[in-house]
């Protein structure tokens, strides 16, 4: 297990880095924090304070500010099968009518981790997280398919999971 620091995937990467959900700027110094965050999400205020050029309590304020604001999130990624997780899933989910309907139906369910609203053969991608084949299977059946608008559903079943990374860094 170890803690990342995760900018938020809605993040427009445009010169201005303003944020789609508000319009939050990100001078240098929080891009570097969010930077040193990612190589490292225990990493003392201090020692970031002193790769920023900032005192402990300048980049405490600041990392809650981007929490606060949604531009980041720290957490422990973990290898699901070492926590009971012994199944998991890429769904790619076809949809007749208005997807965002049923993108916002598929956060709602604790199992899926990810959601994507793509363009080509899928209109959702869903990963899941699942105990067992036979929840996987009940989230399927029971709880995807059975959503207004959903056309159809092909499951992609994880063998080995090759890499898990969130360090892509700020642009």
């Amino acid at each position: 297990m170890h803690s990342v620091t995760v900018p938020s995937r809605s993040a427009d990467h445009k010169d201005s880095r303003e944020s789609r959900h508000g319009n939050h700027h990100l001078d240098a110094v929080s891009l570097a924090i969010i930077e040193q965050l990612q190589e490292d999400g225990r990493r003392p205020y201090a020692a970031i304070g002193k790769a920023v050029g900032l005192s402990e309590a300048a980049v405490r304020q600041r990392v809650q500010k981007l929490l606060d604001q949604g531009v980041m999130q720290i957490v422990a990624v973990t290898d699901p099968l070492t926590v009971g997780f012994r199944r998991q899933a890429m769904v790619g989910i076809n949809v007749e009518g208005d997807t965002e309907t049923v993108a916002d139906a598929l956060t709602g369910m604790s199992e899926v981790e990810y959601v994507v609203m793509t363009a080509g053969s899928f209109d959702i991608l869903a990963e899941i997280v699942c105990e067992d084949d036979d929840q996987l299977l009940d989230v399927i059946n029971k709880r995807i398919r059975v959503l207004p608008g959903v056309r159809s559903t092909e499951s992609f079943v994880y063998l080995k999971l090759k890499k898990q990374t969130y360090m892509w860094g700020t642009r």
